[in-house]
């Protein structure tokens, strides 16, 4: 059987192992290291402020926005500004987790804005569509 001390994560342990075959040798002993102190890091300073989030387009009086109900690309965008779409219509393909999501009208109306491009990424809750 032999002894022997570790560390992990600055905590010492002793430990035993037993020799399986094999001659036996006489244990060896030595004291539990202790750890020294490290002197604390510094906080990393920031490089930049953060931007400012752009303003959410809101819905005219009575209107209705349309948006991303998860992050990922958008694919195709099938209205542009002055088309007037039904409910359930299919407005925008997003692509999230390598499938295809179809974002359709919540309502009847016509398009007051289309707030994204094709190919442009988009995070959960930011507006696609303004309908009016």
């Amino acid at each position: 059987m032999r002894k022997f001390n570790i560390t992990v994560n600055g905590k010492a342990y002793e430990v035993e192992v037993e020799e399986i075959g094999g001659a036996s040798s006489a244990p060896v002993s030595r004291p539990a290291a202790t750890p020294r102190p490290v002197a604390p890091a510094s906080a990393p300073k920031p490089s930049k402020p953060a931007p400012a989030p752009k303003p959410a387009a809101t819905a005219p009086a009575g209107g209705n926005t349309v948006t991303a109900p998860m992050p990922g690309t958008v694919l195709d965008i099938k209205v542009k500004e002055g088309d007037t779409v039904s409910n359930g219509d299919v407005l925008i393909i997003l692509e999230a987790m390598k499938m295809e999501n179809e974002i359709m009208a919540p309502a009847s109306g016509k398009i007051a804005s289309v707030s994204v491009s094709k190919g442009a990424s988009v995070n959960a809750g930011d507006v696609l569509i303004v309908i009016e």
